[in-house]
């Protein structure tokens, strides 16, 4: 018997059920910034240190995958998604028109501030992990640099350093597969972007994406695949969407790069040395989206109370899917610790790894 998206949705959600005795599984919207914002927030014990993962894209949502990747971290974290501003289920539920003045670098960082500063209050919790992939990751460092009292750690997933530079980089090293490829229509279109990235000023979107397009094609985003294909699919099976809210994904996505992308594209955040807040930096060898050489080379200027790189050897940009297992084992012994036995101020910082 053929199955529906309907039946197929609940098959997912009964099997994710939180049934256990302290679990929470709550979704709702949440007045951020002055406007509803959608939330996702489950745990198997409430009393668990709550982890707020900041999505990429700008646009891209991470709640409709979450299925997939995040069941083992809910057992030892109250994980929260967030649609953030002009993105997913907050996207569908406003008038883009209306929100179109708020789509700024400044307001979506004070989003983040005002997220945080709310599940502090909701959870009773003093501090909170927050972990931003991609453009979460700007957003993530910029938290983690207004209010490190506030967070146990930051973990950057995708994390964005010289944003220049690493386009810079991923499109070289795109070029170099062409070549090696034999690919003469990619190397074409490619070097039709000369100077691709050069100085500050920002990229293009339609050059861009004929530098990702091959980018793509040649692993640089999913580790020997040919682009997201297989995570955009998994959209279909999310219990928290709804048709409506998946028919509004990509017109969210497109929204938000517009309003966004070029502007973080110009990021140099490698100014940035010294932090007041753990640092754990998990990146994909083999990612080229955004350059995990480059986010390893800054890593290492950084002065913060303790800090880590996890280095995921199979994955690229994707790392949550790409490894599951070794991101729930990387969350669980290098992370959570940090939240465990505090004290007061400055206890977790003690329990810091140190390579």
């Amino acid at each position: 018997m053929s199955k529906t998206r309907e039946d197929s949705v609940a098959i997912v959600a009964d099997m994710r059920r939180v049934v256990t005795d302290h679990g929470v599984e709550r979704l709702e919207k949440v007045r951020i910034g002055g406007i509803d914002q959608w939330v996702s927030i489950r745990g198997s014990d409430r009393r668990n240190p709550v982890l707020l993962m900041l999505h990429g894209g700008p646009g891209w949502v991470s709640m409709p995958t979450s299925w997939y990747f995040q069941r083992g971290w809910e057992e030892f974290f109250t994980v929260v998604q967030w649609d953030q501003r002009g993105a997913g289920k907050t996207y569908a539920s406003h008038d883009p028109d209306a929100i179109a003045p708020t789509m700024t670098r400044e307001r979506m960082v004070a989003d983040a501030v005002e997220m945080v500063a709310w599940l502090r209050e909701a959870f009773s919790q003093d501090r909170i992990f927050v972990l931003g992939q991609s453009w979460g990751s700007y957003l993530g460092l910029e938290v983690a640099r207004q209010r490190p009292e506030w967070l146990h750690a930051y973990i950057g997933v995708g994390q964005i350093s010289n944003a220049p530079e690493s386009e810079r980089r991923g499109w070289a090293w795109t070029l170099e597969q062409a070549r090696q490829d034999g690919n003469a229509e990619a190397v074409e279109e490619l070097m039709s972007l000369q100077p691709y990235a050069q100085g500050t000023a920002p990229v293009p979107l339609d050059d861009l994406f004929k530098q990702r397009k091959w980018l793509n094609h040649y692993g640089g985003m999913v580790h020997n695949r040919r682009g997201g294909q297989a995570e955009a699919a998994a959209l279909w099976l999310a219990p928290e969407y709804t048709d409506a809210d998946l028919a509004a994904v990509w017109a969210g996505n497109d929204y938000s790069m517009t309003h966004l992308l070029s502007g973080v594209l110009t990021l140099d955040m490698t100014t940035i040395r010294e932090l007041q807040t753990p640092l754990f930096l998990f990146l994909g060898r083999h990612d080229h989206n955004v350059s995990s050489e480059l986010a390893a080379e800054w890593f290492a200027t950084v002065d913060a109370p303790c800090k880590e790189l996890v280095w995921f050897e199979q994955s690229a940009h994707e790392v949550m899917n790409e490894e599951p297992g070794k991101m729930l084992l990387t969350l669980v012994a290098h992370a959570r610790p940090m939240a465990t036995g505090a004290e007061g101020p400055g206890a977790s910082v003690r329990r810091c790894r140190q390579d």
